[in-house]
């Protein structure tokens, strides 16, 4: 893949199919003084997020998946781990990566991507996310697919905020978006209408992913889903 745009295409590709969203985006919040907020779907799919990460490293990724749905739609929860092995691309800004996508029973192929500048496990946590999202729903994958587009498109918040990292506060960029509260078919969504995605970037964390994390739960607080993606660094 020669760009961040193409493995952007492969979740928010366009399709004829596309679900109703709140039609207004919400104001940028202003990350210092006269500055706006940058486009969420520019900071998660369209910066070169690989150009800080060395050749010859491996970002390690701690991935978790739980549901309290009964009957276990998602299956059995799930803790394990995303590997990235970068090699150097062909420019400055990009890589070629090596993706060990979870372990034993729960291996799932990936990759390799070649010439890479933005980092491929955004679009990988999406799209198993998705298959999941459409098998529980018995729905149409594009339909999830596009909902979740428009939503990083046309109704994200996009807010400076600090993290720890290495010891110091580095600063952050926190995005989140609900793209099925107005849904026209939110009523199949057995309470999952609500889920929120959370994405939190920093440009001085390698790769620039921080986490990725869709929630949901039900006006009691009972957990319909929780599916967490965690930069670990230092992990080898």
């Amino acid at each position: 893949m020669k760009s961040v745009a193409l493995a952007a295409l492969l979740l928010l590709a366009a399709s004829p199919v596309l679900a109703e969203t709140t039609p207004a985006a919400e104001t940028p919040s202003v990350a210092a003084a006269g500055t706006s907020a940058p486009a969420a779907s520019d900071l998660l799919f369209e910066k070169p997020q690989m150009k800080n990460v060395p050749p010859g490293t491996k970002l390690t990724y701690g991935y978790l998946r739980r549901s309290g749905i009964s009957k276990g739609p998602f299956g059995p929860p799930m803790d394990d781990t995303i590997k990235l092995g970068i090699e150097p691309g062909k420019s400055a800004d990009s890589r070629d990566i090596r993706v060990e996508m979870f372990s034993g029973a729960n291996r799932f192929p990936a990759g390799p991507f070649e010439d890479m500048p933005g980092n491929p496990v955004m679009t990988l946590f999406l799209e198993h996310h998705l298959i999941d999202m459409a098998r529980v729903l018995s729905a149409n994958p594009r339909y999830i697919k596009n909902a979740i587009r428009k939503g990083l498109r046309d109704n994200a918040t996009v807010t400076p905020t600090t993290i720890d990292y290495q010891g110091q506060k580095v600063a952050a960029w926190r995005i989140e978006t609900q793209p099925f509260l107005e849904d026209r078919m939110k009523e199949r969504m057995r309470g999952l209408e609500n889920i929120r995605y959370t994405f939190v970037t920093s440009d001085a964390v390698p790769g620039e992913l921080v986490s990725i994390e869709a929630q949901s739960k039900t006006a009691e607080g009972g957990e319909l889903l929780e599916e967490r993606l965690t930069y670990v660094p230092n992990a080898g």
